[in-house]
C-alpha cells in the first residue's frame, strides 16, 4: 500500500521594492548632506541603519529563500556596508565615547575601494538584470572610487562634487526602480520600464 505524498510549497513575496527603496533613501539623506543642503551625520545615522541596512538585509534574506541569487548577495552586501557606515559616524559623533587619538579614516577609504572591487562584477551582472540596475551600479563604482581617493586626502574638490552628485543620482534611479518593481509586480504586467538585458553575457 502506498501514501500519498502531499508537497507544501512555501511562497515569498518579492522584497526587491523594498531593499532598492532602503537603499534609495539612505542614499538620498545622505547625499543631502555631501551637497551641503543639511550639516552632519548624527540623523543620518537612523536612516543608514533601518533603511540602509536592516531593509536592505530583510530583502537579502527573502531574496536567499526564493533563491534570487543576484538580489541577496546584492542587499545583503550593501545592508552590511550601510550598518558599517553607522557605526564609523556614530564614532565620529562620540556615541560610544571621544573618538581614540589613533583613528585613521583613511581605512573607511580602503573598505571603500574593496567595495568598489566587488562591485565591478555585480555590475556585470546587474547590466544582464536590467538597464536601471545597471546604471545604479555604474553610478555606485563612481561613488565608491570617489569616496575612497576623498577618504585618502586625494583631490578632495574634484572626487567630493563627484561623490555627492553620484549618490545624489543612485537614489533618484533607485526611487524610480523601487516604484517600477512595486508596480510591475503588483499588476502583475510591465507598467514602467526598467530597460531589458544588455544581453553582453550568456547565462550557461
Amino acid at each position: 500500500m502506498t501514501q500519498a505524498v502531499q508537497e507544501t510549497k512555501i511562497v515569498s513575496a518579492d522584497a526587491t521594492a523594498l531593499g532598492v527603496f532602503g537603499l534609495s533613501l539612505v542614499t538620498f539623506v545622505a547625499a543631502s548632506q555631501k551637497m551641503g543642503w543639511t550639516t552632519g551625520s548624527v540623523y543620518l545615522i537612523p536612516w543608514a541603519i533601518f533603511l540602509g541596512s536592516i531593509a536592505q538585509i530583510w530583502a537579502a534574506v527573502v531574496d536567499f529563500r526564493r533563491n534570487s541569487y543576484f538580489g541577496a548577495i546584492v542587499l545583503g552586501a550593501f545592508g552590511l556596508f550601510w550598518i558599517a557606515v553607522a557605526a564609523v559616524w556614530a564614532i565620529q559623533n562620540g556615541w560610544f565615547g571621544a573618538p581614540p587619538e589613533n583613528a585613521d579614516l583613511r581605512q573607511f577609504g580602503f573598505a571603500c575601494f574593496g567595495y568598489l572591487f566587488f562591485c565591478c562584477f555585480i555590475t556585470v551582472a546587474a547590466f544582464e538584470a536590467n538597464k536601471v540596475f545597471g546604471a545604479i551600479m555604474a553610478l555606485i563604482l563612481l561613488l565608491l572610487a570617489s569616496l575612497g581617493f576623498q577618504l585618502l586626502g586625494v583631490n578632495k574638490e574634484l572626487f567630493g562634487p563627484l561623490a555627492a552628485w553620484a549618490e545624489l543620482l543612485i537614489s533618484l534611479l533607485g526611487f524610480y526602480a523601487s516604484g517600477a518593481i512595486f508596480l510591475n509586480t503588483f499588476f502583475g504586467r510591465p507598467l514602467l520600464p526598467l530597460g531589458k538585458p544588455m544581453g553582453w553575457i550568456k547565462k550557461g
